[in-house]
């Protein structure tokens, strides 16, 4: 019951923010905005989710996953409620950008790392890969639901849709035993008291080591990469001469496969090396990034078939990785502070990418250069897995430590 909780949530978290993408255009049209001034509700949107965890991960320390969930929920369902009468950019800064933020941040990947992590131990890697997973599961659901949305009513009813979604959501979630979802497992290690988390590293603490900045860093650049690709991606495919529906079916694919991805990264990592897989993982994010910037030579479904597999199969994969490291590194009272705080890493480097995409476009006319910007960067977080001695030696420790208990 628990994993179906986070997977639900999860999987709208994520959801709610990718459907933006099919916003991009419509935004963009209704008030002839540049395309980078669109995409800077994003950033500012993506920002918000990096600081957002940060006080969702304090939160659940302190006032436990009800407080979360619902505070998450009703802010989201007002963000998106009002979404549709917005005229103005800064009023899509505060709503989508700030208010979807934050509610995407308090019901997102935060406290799915803090439950699991009280309910799973020896295959907590693969829990938390579902977990992640999930995220595609949302895209994959939303994307396409808010593109048919958008043809048949325009984008304002669309964003009305959106908030129903959290209304109903929010409702429920007052019906769910709460306590019993956060107390864990009886015989987890990561002990609870009255739902709180116990002993280990304090965030205080936390800040003081390479390791925290590792973790950092690898969301970091990561979300540079990725958050750059995917903000462009039905808007460049559009570019390339298809259509909008199938524009949003591919990138929704994406988000399926992406759910499948990191399954599979979960479980490999249960039985290799965990740099080694997330170096696997970004082999493939740089093979899909050269499939879509060679599109625009030739409009080839094996190229496109290569962009889908490449970057499904591992965005959001290196995600379970560090979760699963962070977990056992930081196990604790101050776990989801910790992880939320190396959060506003992904959330800095996602804005970032966002924007810096959006801005090279505007800049150059095409695409080029934001692919190559996307490329360094996810180079630059696989470099991290393999330079930060405590990342690296960890990956190898716990393989060792299952492999010595089994």
């Amino acid at each position: 019951m628990v994993l179906a909780v986070c997977v639900v949530m999860t999987a709208l978290s994520r959801g709610a923010g990718e459907t933006f993408s099919v916003f991009l255009l419509p935004l963009s049209a209704h008030f002839d905005w540049e395309r980078a001034s669109v995409a800077s509700v994003y950033s500012v949107y993506m920002v918000s989710i990096g600081f957002g965890s940060l006080l969702a991960g304090m939160t659940f320390d302190r006032l436990g996953a009800r407080f979360n969930y619902l505070f998450g929920t009703l802010i989201l369902a007002a963000s998106y409620s009002v979404a549709g009468k917005l005229g103005q950019l800064w009023q899509f800064y505060l709503v989508l950008g700030v208010g979807g933020g934050l509610g995407a941040s308090m019901i997102g990947l935060v406290p799915t790392q803090s439950l699991l992590s009280r309910w799973y131990d020896k295959r907590l890697s693969a829990a938390l890969s579902v977990g992640y997973a999930s995220q595609g599961l949302g895209t994959l659901m939303l994307v396409p639901l808010l593109q048919f949305y958008i043809e048949k009513s325009g984008w304002q009813h669309a964003y009305q849709y959106m908030g129903w979604i959290f209304i109903g959501v929010f409702v429920l979630i007052l019906v769910l035993p709460w306590r019993v979802i956060s107390a864990g497992a009886a015989d987890n290690p990561r002990k609870t008291r009255d739902g709180k988390a116990v002993g280990g590293m304090s965030l205080r603490q936390a800040v003081r080591t390479r390791a925290f900045w590792g973790f950092f860093g690898i969301f970091g650049a990561t979300a540079v990469g990725i958050f750059g690709i995917s903000l462009q991606s039905v808007a460049y495919l559009i570019d390339q001469g298809y259509t909008e529906l199938e524009a949003a079916f591919a990138f929704g694919t994406v988000g399926m496969l992406s759910f499948v991805g990191m399954v599979l990264t979960g479980v490999a990592a249960e039985f290799w090396p965990k740099h080694i897989v997330a170096s696997f993982s970004y082999t493939l994010s740089l093979a899909g990034i050269a499939a879509l910037a060679l599109l625009q030579i030739q409009v080839n479904p094996v190229l496109l078939m290569v962009y889908i597999l490449g970057l499904g199969l591992s965005s959001g994969a290196r995600g379970p990785i560090i979760t699963t490291l962070m977990a056992e590194f930081f196990a604790g009272r101050g776990l989801a502070s910790i992880y939320g705080a190396a959060n506003i890493g992904q959330g800095l480097g996602a804005a970032l990418g966002a924007f810096g995409a959006g801005l090279l476009y505007d800049l150059t006319g095409n695409y080029n250069a934001g692919f190559l910007f996307c490329a360094c960067s996810l180079i630059v977080g696989l470099l991290l897995f393999w330079i930060v001695p405590e990342i690296r030696h960890a990956a190898m420790a716990q393989l060792a430590d299952k492999n010595s208990s089994e």
